[in-house]
């Protein structure tokens, strides 16, 4: 069984937190395959599949858990490479790109290749439907939330804070500077699965118009 901590979170749901947080995204892809929980959902350190206490006992889905795990090894071991997505990204629409290149002291376009350039992985989606935290971008890249938070941030905006991205997949309020937008549409009610963007997967961006 892989090296991990077992709790229970509230009397409906397991938490699993495995020494590799890396393996928070495929834990949650072979879980939902199972078909056997509620819901199954990666956070920044654990992973939390959600189960009805009416048909098993938090102790028993303990011993469930535990079970599965015993069979994820093999899944563990095996080579986990979510399918790259590729976006592109233009400097439309991005009414802070120009002061944090300039607080960085780049230009606007040398800014958006840095972030172009890394390694970008979706870590987690939250805190609204179909927004995305992305985990990667260079190091030597500076900024901070906005004071002010807008009321409204349109869907497809790229937002930026130090070492993360945040991919609005729908209009709401929000907090993120906005370097950019996708031209990608990531929310299609027509799709089979709605939303574009998937937790663990690996991201490609390619500037356009910049």
């Amino acid at each position: 069984m892989i090296e991990c901590r077992l709790f229970l979170l509230g009397d409906d749901a397991v938490g699993i937190q495995p020494a590799d947080r890396q393996l928070r995204h495929a834990l949650a892809l072979s879980l939902r395959e199972t078909c056997e929980w509620v819901d199954v959902v990666p956070g920044k350190e654990f992973t939390a599949a959600q189960f009805n206490p009416f048909d098993i006992r938090p102790s028993e889905a303990i011993r469930k858990m535990e079970a599965w795990l015993s069979t994820f090894q093999e899944k563990a071991d095996s080579s986990y490479a979510p399918v790259d997505l590729h976006l592109d990204v233009s400097n439309d629409r991005a009414p802070d790109l120009g002061a944090l290149a300039a607080e960085n002291n780049l230009s606007e376009e040398e800014f958006l290749e840095k972030v172009a350039q890394s390694e970008l992985i979706i870590d987690i989606l939250g805190f609204m439907p179909g927004f995305a935290y992305v985990e990667g971008v260079d190091e030597v890249l500076t900024g901070e939330r906005l004071a002010v938070p807008r009321q409204r941030v349109e869907a497809g905006s790229v937002g930026f804070v130090s070492g993360q991205l945040g991919l609005y997949g729908l209009s709401g309020p929000g907090g993120w500077p906005i370097i950019g937008r996708l031209t990608e549409t990531l929310f299609d009610p027509a799709r089979d699965d709605p939303f574009l963007l998937r937790e663990g997967q690996l991201i490609r961006l390619k500037l356009v118009g910049a």
